[in-house]
């Protein structure tokens, strides 16, 4: 497949010219011009890009890329080590960010929400990330911690104030910012991916509970889904690759 028509098909799926990101959406390292072998993964880290290489790959398709608003552009050191690997073995680097997050289908809250059982709110906004549901019938906000430790294989901090769930928000990646805005809401509960030491006080004097579960794991379907979209619609041959991160 021709890269130039991979990427135009990419970024019109996800709508990309809808959002303001923090780094720049699509192809954002120079490859080779013929994609078919195509590795995924949450984070362009130098153990990913080794991982593409071994398995000689054409493209890397990211959810965290690089060239984030307010790092140092200066190509050194890191970065430098990651992008000559790149560039030495010829292998494009395709991020998308915020896109991502928010599609209906593939995205990361929609995959969640798939995983854990929740029946999610259509939303009028598609570059919205706080994405909002219900579950039917109501669970135990010990039943949802455990569905969550289960499902993404790591247990998450919770925050405990009520004692059954039923209307839930949601921000995968670092979302905890939005708890108020899910009180606000009206939601029983809020599951992100990151904690700040603020989250839990404002979980307890909201009355609502919080359960941060892995920037990293809330975050590892979204891409995944979109890599097996890929080889459904152009028959790519897409291997995702998790590398563990605690975080």
């Amino acid at each position: 497949m021709d890269r130039k028509t991979l990427i135009r098909y990419l970024d019109d799926f996800l709508v990309v010219d809808q959002f303001r990101d923090y780094c720049p959406n699509g192809l954002q390292v120079e490859g080779s011009l013929v994609v078919q072998n195509v590795v995924t993964g949450v984070t362009a880290s130098a153990a990913l890009i080794d991982k593409a290489i071994a398995l000689k790959a054409d493209t890397l398709l990211v959810h965290h890329g690089y060239f984030w608003k307010g790092e140092s552009p200066e190509i050194v050191g890191i970065k430098a080590n990651r992008i000559r690997k790149l560039i030495q073995n010829n292998i494009n680097l395709v991020a998308y960010h915020l896109p991502l997050d928010a599609h209906p289908v593939v995205g990361n809250n929609a995959q969640l929400a798939k995983l854990l059982g929740i029946a999610q709110t259509e939303s009028s906004d598609p570059t919205s990330v706080l994405a909002t549901g219900a579950f039917s019938p109501p669970i135990k906000s010990v039943e949802l911690a455990e569905r969550l430790s289960q499902t993404l294989n790591r247990a998450p901090l919770h925050s405990a104030v009520v004692d059954e769930i039923k209307s839930v928000a949601w921000c995968t990646g670092g979302g905890q910012d939005f708890i108020e805005q899910a009180a606000d809401l009206g939601c029983d509960a809020f599951i992100s991916g990151e904690v700040s030491e603020r989250t839990v006080l404002l979980s307890r004097e909201l009355g609502i509970d919080f359960f941060a579960a892995g920037h990293h794991a809330t975050e590892r379907y979204g891409i995944k889904a979109l890599g097996e979209h890929l080889n459904e619609k152009f028959g790519l041959d897409v291997s995702f690759v998790d590398i563990d991160n605690p975080a």
